[in-house]
């Protein structure tokens, strides 16, 4: 039988979906919802201009993807495999959660220390090629040195002729 982990109400579920997006994404998403007129449950989009909150966050700038913000939305808004316009009070509280997620960060952001990682991991690319060319061109440690010689023949094969 498998582990079930304690359930979780759907607001729980969407605010940990947002504060698992990056903070760029976050702020992109709030500025995209608030701009847009029509914020879309069960949909990526619809032919009028509507967008579900993700689009709007990647027209706004936030080019991330992650599915389970969608899955945790649409299952907050009870969308059922049905697109609709959200209603005024979902997309009150998605901007509310949005803004509390922002205000909650404190500096210490996944996707900066990600690029703070990919920075060093440039760096010792960096450094390591350059120490190989430096090793290629000026070579460190004992010299050593042979004399040249003349190809031996061999003695025997040479006799019997």
């Amino acid at each position: 039988m498998r582990n079930r982990r304690p359930s979780s109400s759907p607001i729980e579920r969407l605010r940990l979906a947002i504060d698992c997006l990056p903070i760029a994404t976050r702020e992109a998403m709030l500025a995209g919802v608030s701009a847009s007129e029509r914020v879309l449950v069960g949909a990526y989009t619809d032919g009028q201009g509507g967008a579900c909150p993700m689009l709007a966050a990647h027209r706004a700038g936030g080019r991330t993807d992650f599915i389970s913000f969608a899955k945790s939305w649409d299952r907050f808004a009870r969308s059922q495999g049905k697109s609709r316009p959200a209603s005024e009070r979902e997309v009150r509280i998605l901007t509310a959660q949005l803004r509390a997620s922002i205000d909650a960060t404190d500096g210490l952001e996944l996707d900066r220390a990600i690029a703070e990682h990919r920075s060093l991991l440039a760096d010792a690319v960096r450094r390591q090629a350059r120490r190989r060319l430096d090793d290629q061109h000026d070579p460190a440690g004992e010299i050593r040195a042979r004399r040249l010689t003349r190809p031996r023949r061999r003695g025997r094969a040479l006799l019997a002729t």
